[in-house]
Order: structure tokens, then C-alpha cells, then sequence
């Protein structure tokens, strides 16, 4: 199978990370104002075990939309996927020491890293926002904790509002490739959407 064909699977079947990016952006929200109204305590740990049911989430909101999408046996892409959802997890363990050497740096610290998980996105989708959206999350992140970590929260709300904003232009994306691609190969198109 072609990369691109590869690639034209996957953001048809997740329509472009929409909704990942979608629930991501939700949970971010929910941290973020547990972070205000509650407690850093409950924010953080909203956030990571929330974390562990972002693609559980993401397989049923793709379902119930009716997405019928495919993923062929034979696209390795779905390896990568896999791969760049466990690099977060196993990342996340530094956030422990930066926790404990100045709790404000949470977020910030969190948003470095994932930011640099969605790097491996651009190659999962065929989608070069993704690499603008690790971007912005990385160098979000670093300016928060040098100029804004007085308060606990302001990176949690940043995150979640980019996410979904980048939700949407995932969404427009990967509609934008597949009115392309039904254009060029209309019965292609009709067979993967099955």
C-alpha cells in the first residue's frame, strides 16, 4: 500500500483527528477549571487518568457519527498510531519531578510534551498542521512557565481551547482530501467510506 493511500485511510477513518482532538480538548477544559475550582490535585489527576480513555472516547464518538471509514489489514500506519500514543504515557513520567520542583510548571511541562507527541501525527495523517499544532504546544508551554506560571491553570486552558480549535481545522482538512480524492477516484472513495 502507497504512504498516501496509507495516510487517506487514516484521516478518513478519524476525520482528521477531530475527534481526538475533541475529547483531548474537553478533558484539558475539565483539568483546567478543576485546576480554578477545585484543586491542583483534582485537576492533575482528571487529566491523566482522563488521558488513558482519550481513544477508547475517540472510537465510540467515531462510531456513533456513523463514520464507516476502513482501515485496511495492510496499512502499517495504524503501527504508528499505536507507537505515538504510548510515547505520552510513558513521557508523562517527568512530570513528576517538575510537579514537585514548582507545582506551576505542570501544565507547561505537559503541553512540551505533547506537543512533541503529536510530531509523529504529520506522518499518521499526511496532515502538516499537526507539526504546527506541536508548535504552538511546545512554544506555548515554554513561554507559560517563563512569563505566566503564577497562576496553576492558564496552560491547561490554552491547551484545551488550541486543541480544539485545531479539532475543527482537522475536521475541515480531512474533508478538504477527501472531496480531492473523490474527484480523482470517485468509486475508490464510495468503496472506503463503507
Amino acid at each position: 500500500m502507497r504512504i498516501a493511500d496509507a495516510q487517506e485511510e487514516m484521516r478518513a477513518r478519524f476525520v482528521g483527528g477531530f475527534y481526538g482532538q475533541l475529547v483531548s480538548g474537553v478533558l484539558w477544559l475539565a483539568s483546567a477549571s478543576l485546576g480554578v475550582w477545585s484543586s491542583p490535585r483534582a485537576a492533575i489527576v482528571t487529566l491523566v487518568v482522563g488521558g488513558f480513555f482519550i481513544f477508547p472516547l475517540t472510537e465510540l464518538l467515531v462510531r456513533l457519527s456513523g463514520e464507516r471509514a476502513v482501515i485496511s489489514p495492510t496499512n502499517d500506519l495504524r503501527y504508528l498510531g499505536m507507537q505515538a500514543a504510548f510515547v505520552l504515557p510513558l513521557s508523562m513520567l517527568l512530570l513528576l519531578p517538575v510537579g514537585l520542583y514548582r507545582l506551576n510548571w505542570f501544565y507547561p511541562a505537559f503541553m512540551i510534551l505533547l506537543g512533541a507527541h503529536y510530531l509523529p501525527f504529520v506522518t499518521l495523517y499526511g496532515m502538516r498542521m499537526f507539526a504546527v499544532l506541536a508548535g504552538v504546544l511546545v512554544t506555548g508551554g515554554v513561554v507559560i512557565a517563563l512569563y505566566w506560571s503564577g497562576s496553576f491553570s492558564v496552560g491547561a486552558w490554552f491547551t484545551g481551547a488550541t486543541l480544539l480549535v485545531f479539532a475543527g481545522l482537522g475536521k475541515a482538512t480531512a474533508g478538504h482530501h477527501w472531496r480531492a480524492a473523490q474527484q480523482q477516484h470517485p468509486a475508490d472513495g464510495a468503496e472506503r467510506r463503507r
